[in-house]
């Protein structure tokens, strides 16, 4: 069976969710940061060597010319100088790139100058880079390690933030629950920070206030209208009951019973509105309770209590009989007014069933609850709408639930569930 009011789906926690994309952005920012050194770095090395070597290639080319000797590392058309470097322009110095690695030594820059002219030989020299590109690779192991100490610093902090973000909104959340649960004096209050938390905080206790406002006020006319309707109604059915049997006379009898009914009805709806009433528990057996109740409805009804609440003496429930008589009534009567027979009540441990073989409760009803003066019938002079209404408020008040469902074979069905213990004044009713 499913409640006829909508559950509050699954909730995903702020506080991770904020964490993660904190976590995700600075990772973002540290790989790209990380990345754009590196490259940096490498380029500047690889700058600084050419620079080295083209500036090493004219001292050496100036002390040979001289001197004949080769000074500064410089050689001769050395065999592992590279190809694009064999036939340099006369005159030209030019670098080219070796990563070839041998031991300790490479990658590494070539600069290359030719000594004469076309066919003399090609002084040459190897600047070697590997401690440069070794103190690199240091710099990566360094930015990388202390990237993660720092996302390893930072997370807890982002946790901890968006935690007070999280709380901030859940107390916004607690409140609206409350609200919407009846509690018209719940209100966020004061929170911290000049941000969009405070702007929905604040609007949250207006909405709040207004809604009261207009809540009490309606519940006040209503109260009003059916306290004022009480006499006068009393006084009708007085004199009514004074005229001579006839059929118009019963017929008018019949109605203004009716409408002290529907006067009696509205104030009760008031009084559970206004928290005016209070249980009174006792200890009473289950069965006999709901069997008596039946039995006062005056109408064609199964009941069936198990085996098990008849002989355990266990299976007693400490509740108010005179509400829960006043709920299985109401089921029982809306089951006989817009189901059809047969009706059937079961009654089991703490449960139960009032289920009838009619057309099922109407989908409007499923989704939204009972709704005052709504019959879900095509006619208006079946029911005021109420019955539902009422019982529902009752089983709020002694702590029960009540679902409302269709059978799958059809005909609708209302599981009432008593709570273990009953709910204490200092204790919320669940809906």
């Amino acid at each position: 069976m499913q409640p006829f009011h909508r559950l509050r789906p699954t909730r995903v926690s702020l506080r991770w969710k904020i964490a993660a994309l904190a976590a995700a952005t600075a990772c973002l920012v540290v790989a790209a940061v990380g990345v754009l050194v590196h490259l940096w770095t490498a380029k500047d090395i690889l700058d600084r060597a050419g620079a080295r070597a083209v500036n090493t290639v004219y001292a050496a080319m100036d002390t040979y010319r001289r001197t004949g000797a080769l000074a500064d590392g410089a050689e001769l058309d050395p065999a592992e100088l590279p190809a694009v470097l064999r036939h340099p322009a006369d005159g030209d110095r030019h670098t080219a790139y070796d990563g070839r690695v041998d031991g300790n030594l490479g990658p590494s820059v070539w600069a290359a100058q030719r000594v004469d002219g076309p066919g003399s030989p090609v002084l040459a020299v190897q600047v070697n880079m590997s401690t440069e590109l070794y103190g690199l690779r240091r710099l990566d192991v360094i930015m990388t390690v202390s990237s993660l100490v720092a996302l390893a610093a930072a997370t807890p902090l982002a946790v901890y933030g968006a935690g007070l973000l999280g709380r901030r909104l859940r107390r916004v959340s607690e409140t609206a629950g409350r609200i919407s649960a009846g509690d018209l004096d719940a209100r966020t209050g004061p929170t911290k920070g000049r941000d969009e938390v405070a702007d929905i905080a604040a609007t949250v206790d207006v909405m709040a206030d207004s809604l009261g406002r207009r809540l009490r006020t309606e519940r006040q006319f209503t109260a009003d209208v059916a306290h004022e309707l009480r006499t006068p109604v009393g006084g009708l059915l007085v004199a009514a009951d004074l005229l001579p049997s006839g059929g118009t006379e019963d017929l008018l009898r019949a109605r203004v019973r009716d409408l002290r009914g529907l006067v009696e009805d509205l104030l009760e709806i008031s009084r559970l509105d206004a928290g005016a009433e209070q249980p009174v528990h006792a200890r009473v057996p289950l069965g006999a309770v709901v069997s008596e109740a039946v039995a006062r409805t005056g109408l064609d009804t199964e009941v069936t209590v198990t085996d098990a609440t008849r002989e355990k003496a266990a299976q007693t429930v400490e509740t108010d009989p005179r509400r829960l008589e006043r709920i299985v009534s109401n089921l029982v009567v809306n089951a006989h007014r817009h189901g059809d027979t047969p009706v059937q009540v079961a009654v089991e441990g703490r449960t139960v069933v009032v289920r009838d073989h009619g057309s099922g409760f109407p989908p409007d009803l499923l989704r939204d609850g009972p709704r005052r003066f709504h019959t879900g019938a095509a006619e208006r002079g079946s029911g005021h709408g109420l019955g539902l209404t009422i019982a529902l408020g009752q089983a709020r008040l002694l702590g029960a639930g009540l679902c409302l469902d269709n059978a799958p074979g059809g005909g609708a069905v209302a599981t009432l569930r008593l709570p273990d213990r009953p709910p204490t004044p200092a204790q919320p009713v669940q809906n």
